[in-house]
């Protein structure tokens, strides 16, 4: 299995006028991304609106991307869901078109115990042999994978690490011990799911950020990371300063909103939206007009 660290974007998925996939617009994404220093493409998570693909096109943009990407750098599939049934199908297609690892969601509105988070992702690894990420974000699923039941599913070949979007460091500190106790048996890799703290979370031992913000600003995320992996915290702390107050606006509202605005006012993508989510509201689009001249990026 190749190291998977650094930054790796949480891509969003273009939509054309008419609603329907851009896969025009995720070519140039993707290579815009490899130009740009992006470490890893994360295919249909969150941030690319997973919830309202229909399962041909989520399985499609996954597929897309990886002839896109055509090697250079690893692909991750996001192939979680409710379902461990379809969950497994999903994981099966995007091993097979060539996926380098998936990406794997608590199962959300179920509610499931830990017992039954540690039997689903548990049937998944079981089932598919490829490098798995379990994704914890409680905010969404309103289900929280236990640093316990971590432990536990890590011990699977197939899983090679956890997204945790909690801004919680004591979280982070349990999740990279167990990374730590691990590492003469295998590789288990924590990366951050939030912004505003990867930083924090790396200065604690993580590897990495899966990076909303970088979809807009891919070398700085990129540089920053790199930086922490070589212990140069101090410069890293000084670039990352600069973006903080674009972290948090990529947050204004719920997650692709504003960085579908915000790159459709860099001309990446069209600005359109799956419903029930909905474009940018108005009142937000100065404050982040002004952050973007600010840092330059317009």
């Amino acid at each position: 299995m190749q190291a998977l660290k650094g930054s790796l974007v949480a891509l969003v998925t273009p939509l054309a006028s008419n609603g329907s996939v851009d896969y025009a617009a995720i070519k140039d994404l993707v290579g815009w991304h490899i130009e740009q220093g992006t470490d890893g493409i994360v295919s249909v998570g969150t941030t690319g609106e997973a919830p309202t693909l229909s399962t041909k096109e989520h399985a499609e943009v996954i597929t897309k991307t990886i002839e896109y990407v055509n090697g250079a750098i690893p692909v991750i599939a996001g192939t979680g869901g409710n379902s461990t049934h379809d969950s497994i199908a999903l994981t099966k297609e995007a091993a097979s078109a060539g996926a380098d690892f998936c990406l794997l969601v608590t199962p959300y509105y179920n509610k499931p115990n830990q017992e039954g988070l540690l039997t689903h992702f548990t049937a998944i690894a079981d089932s598919v042999d490829i490098p798995q990420i379990l994704y914890n974000v409680p905010s969404r699923t309103a289900c929280d994978i236990l640093p316990s039941t971590v432990k536990t599913l890590a011990q699977h070949q197939n899983i090679v690490g956890i997204k945790e979007a909690l801004d919680n460091m004591n979280r982070i500190k349990q999740l990279v011990k167990i990374s730590k106790e691990m590492q003469d048996a295998k590789d288990f890799y924590i990366y951050s799911g939030d912004d505003p703290t990867f930083l924090e979370s790396m200065k604690l031992g993580t590897h990495g950020v899966i990076s909303v913000a970088a979809n807009a600003i891919p070398n700085q995320v990129s540089e920053i990371c790199q930086l922490a992996l070589n212990n140069n915290f101090v410069e890293a702390e000084n670039l990352n300063q600069i973006y903080s107050d674009f972290y948090n606006l990529c947050f204004v509202e719920s997650n692709p909103m504003p960085i579908k605005w915000i790159m459709y006012k860099l001309n990446k993508i069209q600005n359109n939206i799956r419903l029930p989510l909905v474009n940018l509201n108005e009142t937000f689009h100065q404050q982040i007009l002004s952050e973007m001249v600010k840092l330059k990026l317009l």
